[in-house]
Protein backbone atom coordinates (compact mmCIF):
# COMPACT_ATOMS: atom_id res chain seq x y z
CA UNK A 1 0.00 0.00 0.00
CA UNK A 2 1.23 3.46 -0.92
CA UNK A 3 -0.25 6.56 0.70
CA UNK A 4 -0.52 9.82 -1.24
CA UNK A 5 -0.34 12.86 1.07
CA UNK A 6 -1.69 16.01 -0.60
CA UNK A 7 -0.64 19.24 1.13
CA UNK A 8 -2.17 22.54 -0.05
CA UNK A 9 0.12 25.42 0.95
CA UNK A 10 -0.41 29.17 1.20
CA UNK A 11 1.91 31.49 3.13
CA UNK A 12 3.12 28.94 5.68
CA UNK A 13 6.85 29.69 5.83
CA UNK A 14 6.88 29.28 9.62
CA UNK A 15 5.43 25.76 9.62
CA UNK A 16 5.94 24.14 6.22
CA UNK A 17 9.36 22.64 6.89
CA UNK A 18 8.28 21.20 10.25
CA UNK A 19 5.04 19.68 8.95
CA UNK A 20 6.92 18.26 5.97
CA UNK A 21 9.46 16.61 8.28
CA UNK A 22 6.64 15.16 10.40
CA UNK A 23 4.93 13.71 7.33
CA UNK A 24 8.21 12.29 6.05
CA UNK A 25 8.82 10.61 9.41
CA UNK A 26 5.57 8.62 9.40
CA UNK A 27 6.35 4.92 8.93
CA UNK A 28 4.22 4.36 5.80
CA UNK A 29 5.27 3.98 2.16
CA UNK A 30 4.13 7.28 0.69
CA UNK A 31 4.42 10.03 -1.83
CA UNK A 32 4.06 13.68 -0.82
CA UNK A 33 2.43 16.20 -3.15
CA UNK A 34 2.84 19.85 -2.17
CA UNK A 35 0.73 22.42 -4.03
CA UNK A 36 1.65 26.05 -3.44
CA UNK A 37 -1.28 28.39 -4.02
CA UNK A 38 0.86 31.41 -4.95
CA UNK A 39 2.49 32.08 -1.58
CA UNK A 40 4.11 35.50 -1.24
CA UNK A 41 5.91 35.15 2.11
CA UNK A 42 8.91 33.07 1.03
CA UNK A 43 7.19 29.69 1.36
CA UNK A 44 7.97 28.86 -2.28
CA UNK A 45 11.70 29.16 -1.72
CA UNK A 46 11.45 26.58 1.07
CA UNK A 47 9.28 24.24 -1.01
CA UNK A 48 11.71 24.17 -3.88
CA UNK A 49 14.32 22.79 -1.50
CA UNK A 50 12.12 19.83 -0.57
CA UNK A 51 11.58 18.09 -3.91
CA UNK A 52 13.02 14.57 -4.14
CA UNK A 53 12.08 11.15 -5.51
CA UNK A 54 9.05 10.85 -3.22
CA UNK A 55 8.05 14.53 -3.08
CA UNK A 56 6.57 16.55 -5.91
CA UNK A 57 5.95 20.29 -5.93
CA UNK A 58 3.31 22.09 -7.98
CA UNK A 59 3.11 25.88 -8.12
CA UNK A 60 0.00 27.91 -8.93
CA UNK A 61 0.61 31.10 -10.91
CA UNK A 62 -2.11 32.93 -8.96
CA UNK A 63 -3.95 32.47 -5.68
CA UNK A 64 -7.08 30.37 -6.20
CA UNK A 65 -7.85 28.76 -2.84
CA UNK A 66 -7.55 25.49 -0.93
CA UNK A 67 -10.05 23.63 -3.11
CA UNK A 68 -8.11 24.56 -6.24
CA UNK A 69 -4.85 23.41 -4.66
CA UNK A 70 -6.44 20.08 -3.73
CA UNK A 71 -7.84 19.71 -7.23
CA UNK A 72 -4.31 20.11 -8.60
CA UNK A 73 -2.92 17.63 -6.10
CA UNK A 74 -5.57 14.98 -6.73
CA UNK A 75 -4.77 15.05 -10.44
CA UNK A 76 -1.29 13.74 -9.70
CA UNK A 77 -1.83 11.13 -6.95
CA UNK A 78 -0.55 7.62 -7.59
CA UNK A 79 -1.05 5.98 -4.18
CA UNK A 80 -3.70 3.45 -3.20
CA UNK A 81 -5.05 5.77 -0.49
CA UNK A 82 -5.11 9.58 -0.54
CA UNK A 83 -5.12 11.80 2.55
CA UNK A 84 -5.28 15.59 2.92
CA UNK A 85 -2.77 17.32 5.19
CA UNK A 86 -2.89 21.03 6.03
CA UNK A 87 0.44 22.87 5.97
CA UNK A 88 0.09 24.25 9.49
CA UNK A 89 0.59 22.23 12.68
CA UNK A 90 -3.06 21.82 13.70
CA UNK A 91 -3.20 18.14 12.69
CA UNK A 92 -0.75 15.39 13.67
CA UNK A 93 0.57 13.12 10.86
CA UNK A 94 1.36 10.44 13.45
CA UNK A 95 -2.36 9.64 13.35
CA UNK A 96 -2.33 8.51 9.69
CA UNK A 97 -2.24 4.84 10.69
CA UNK A 98 -5.53 4.91 12.58
CA UNK A 99 -7.21 7.17 10.01
CA UNK A 100 -6.53 4.89 7.06
CA UNK A 101 -7.03 1.63 9.01
CA UNK A 102 -10.73 1.21 8.04
CA UNK A 103 -9.78 1.58 4.35
CA UNK A 104 -6.95 -0.95 4.63
CA UNK A 105 -9.35 -3.33 6.37
CA UNK A 106 -11.69 -2.94 3.37
CA UNK A 107 -14.46 -1.64 5.60
CA UNK A 108 -14.45 1.96 4.33
CA UNK A 109 -14.07 3.91 1.11
CA UNK A 110 -13.65 7.25 2.90
CA UNK A 111 -12.55 8.12 6.44
CA UNK A 112 -12.99 11.46 8.24
CA UNK A 113 -10.73 12.28 11.19
CA UNK A 114 -13.10 13.87 13.69
CA UNK A 115 -11.90 16.48 16.16
CA UNK A 116 -15.07 16.06 18.20
CA UNK A 117 -15.27 12.36 19.01
CA UNK A 118 -13.06 10.17 21.13
CA UNK A 119 -10.71 11.15 23.94
CA UNK A 120 -7.86 12.79 22.04
CA UNK A 121 -6.13 16.01 23.12
CA UNK A 122 -7.53 19.33 21.87
CA UNK A 123 -6.28 22.85 22.29
CA UNK A 124 -9.04 25.13 23.65
CA UNK A 125 -9.54 28.07 21.30
CA UNK A 126 -12.61 29.76 19.77
CA UNK A 127 -16.17 29.06 21.04
CA UNK A 128 -17.91 30.54 17.99
CA UNK A 129 -15.78 28.49 15.61
CA UNK A 130 -17.04 25.37 17.40
CA UNK A 131 -20.63 26.59 17.15
CA UNK A 132 -20.20 27.39 13.46
CA UNK A 133 -18.65 24.02 12.76
CA UNK A 134 -21.48 22.23 14.56
CA UNK A 135 -24.08 24.18 12.57
CA UNK A 136 -22.42 23.43 9.22
CA UNK A 137 -22.02 19.75 10.08
CA UNK A 138 -25.65 19.39 11.18
CA UNK A 139 -26.94 21.30 8.15
CA UNK A 140 -24.85 19.10 5.86
CA UNK A 141 -26.03 15.96 7.64
CA UNK A 142 -29.67 16.98 7.22
CA UNK A 143 -29.24 17.01 3.44
CA UNK A 144 -26.82 14.07 3.03
CA UNK A 145 -28.53 11.87 5.66
CA UNK A 146 -25.13 11.15 7.20
CA UNK A 147 -24.32 11.40 10.91
CA UNK A 148 -20.87 12.95 10.76
CA UNK A 149 -19.56 14.83 13.78
CA UNK A 150 -16.97 16.94 11.90
CA UNK A 151 -17.71 17.64 8.25
CA UNK A 152 -15.16 20.48 8.11
CA UNK A 153 -12.16 18.44 9.29
CA UNK A 154 -8.96 18.61 7.26
CA UNK A 155 -8.20 14.91 7.70
CA UNK A 156 -10.13 13.11 5.00
CA UNK A 157 -8.77 9.91 3.49
CA UNK A 158 -10.08 8.30 0.31
CA UNK A 159 -9.50 5.26 -1.80
CA UNK A 160 -7.76 6.66 -4.85
CA UNK A 161 -10.45 5.50 -7.29
CA UNK A 162 -13.08 7.35 -5.25
CA UNK A 163 -11.36 10.73 -5.19
CA UNK A 164 -10.29 10.38 -8.82
CA UNK A 165 -13.91 9.81 -9.85
CA UNK A 166 -15.11 13.10 -8.34
CA UNK A 167 -14.86 16.43 -10.12
CA UNK A 168 -13.95 19.11 -7.60
CA UNK A 169 -15.66 22.39 -8.54
CA UNK A 170 -15.09 24.55 -5.46
CA UNK A 171 -11.81 26.47 -5.40
CA UNK A 172 -11.89 27.67 -1.80
CA UNK A 173 -13.20 26.32 1.51
CA UNK A 174 -16.46 25.19 -0.10
CA UNK A 175 -14.53 22.01 -0.93
CA UNK A 176 -15.46 20.41 2.41
CA UNK A 177 -19.27 20.37 1.99
CA UNK A 178 -18.91 19.71 -1.75
CA UNK A 179 -16.85 16.54 -1.30
CA UNK A 180 -19.12 15.40 1.53
CA UNK A 181 -22.23 15.78 -0.64
CA UNK A 182 -20.61 13.98 -3.55
CA UNK A 183 -19.35 10.97 -1.61
CA UNK A 184 -22.79 10.69 0.01
CA UNK A 185 -24.40 10.56 -3.44
CA UNK A 186 -21.93 7.83 -4.43
CA UNK A 187 -23.10 5.81 -1.39
CA UNK A 188 -19.53 5.45 -0.20
CA UNK A 189 -18.82 3.56 3.00
CA UNK A 190 -17.80 6.39 5.34
CA UNK A 191 -16.10 6.01 8.71
CA UNK A 192 -15.01 8.53 11.34
CA UNK A 193 -12.12 8.15 13.78
CA UNK A 194 -11.28 10.49 16.64
CA UNK A 195 -8.17 12.63 16.23
CA UNK A 196 -6.27 15.21 18.27
CA UNK A 197 -6.31 18.87 17.28
CA UNK A 198 -4.03 21.82 17.99
CA UNK A 199 -6.03 24.79 16.73
CA UNK A 200 -4.25 28.01 15.83
CA UNK A 201 -5.27 31.54 16.71
CA UNK A 202 -5.53 34.26 14.08
CA UNK A 203 -2.31 35.74 15.46
CA UNK A 204 -0.62 32.41 14.75
CA UNK A 205 -1.85 32.37 11.15
CA UNK A 206 -5.38 30.92 11.11
CA UNK A 207 -7.05 31.93 7.84
CA UNK A 208 -10.66 30.76 7.83
CA UNK A 209 -13.32 33.36 8.69
CA UNK A 210 -17.05 34.05 8.75
CA UNK A 211 -17.22 34.60 4.99
CA UNK A 212 -15.97 31.05 4.51
CA UNK A 213 -18.86 29.88 6.69
CA UNK A 214 -21.35 31.59 4.39
CA UNK A 215 -19.63 30.00 1.40
CA UNK A 216 -19.97 26.60 3.08
CA UNK A 217 -23.73 27.12 3.54
CA UNK A 218 -24.02 27.97 -0.16
CA UNK A 219 -22.06 24.84 -1.10
CA UNK A 220 -24.17 22.61 1.14
CA UNK A 221 -27.31 23.80 -0.62
CA UNK A 222 -25.77 23.74 -4.11
CA UNK A 223 -24.34 20.24 -4.06
CA UNK A 224 -27.14 18.53 -2.12
CA UNK A 225 -30.24 20.14 -3.66
CA UNK A 226 -29.18 21.35 -7.07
Amino acid sequence: MILSVVIPVYNEKNTIREIYDLVRAVDIDKEIILVDDFSTDGTRDILLELADDSTRIFLHDRNMGKGAALRTGFQHVAGDVVIIQDADLEYDPNEYHKIIAPILAEKADVVYGSRFMGGQAHRVVYFWHRVGNAFLTIFSNMLTNLNLTDMETCYKAFRRDIIKSIEIEESRFGFEPEITAKIAKLHCRIYEVGISYYGRTYEEGKKIGWKDGLSAVRSIIKYNIF
